[in-house]
């Protein structure tokens, strides 16, 4: 728990110089480190809104605009909805509005989010967030991450 590795997440086993073992965190999109940051900034600019791709414990790729958030930590809330197969479309204030990362103030007022699961098994998420009022989400902007989630998830399993 405090490494925040769960039962069924892969591993990769190191030997450092001086002996020791090094445990980390296998994450399957963030070897695509590349395509999923071309992947955000195509879908920041089709959609107008900033665009995040996720693996399951950080962001990997951000455009858009918030580059500080690359590499910060998923909030619990947002983790949970993930692997529970959630999409969630909402606005600021809306029950369902989650934060994206932890220890955030949220400077967004609208989100979609889509998990990408690749072989049954969950990998990420895409999300889009807005910062303005008329930035609000909608189907469009629901069907656009199912596909990119859809498309990434393909693209995982060759």
């Amino acid at each position: 728990r405090t490494l925040r590795i769960r039962e069924s997440d892969p591993i990769e086993i190191f030997t450092g110089r001086e002996g020791e073992i090094v445990l980390k965190k296998y994450s399957p999109i963030g070897e695509m480190h590349t395509f999923a940051k071309q992947y955000a900034e195509s879908l920041c600019q089709v959609s107008g809104h900033i665009a995040i791709i996720t693996d399951r414990d950080q962001i990997i790729a951000i455009s858009g605009g918030m580059k500080g958030l690359l590499g910060k930590e998923l909030s619990r809330e947002l983790e949970e909805k993930v692997n529970n197969r959630e999409y969630i479309l909402a606005s600021k204030g809306d029950k369902n509005f989650i934060p994206i990362v932890r220890d955030m103030a949220e400077d967004f007022l609208h989100e979609a989010i889509s998990p990408i699961i690749c072989e049954g098994d969950i990998i990420g998420a895409v999300v889009l967030i807005s910062t303005s009022e008329k930035g609000k989400m909608g189907e469009v902007e629901q069907k656009m991450i199912q596909s990119a989630a859809g498309f990434l998830g393909r693209q995982m399993e060759q």
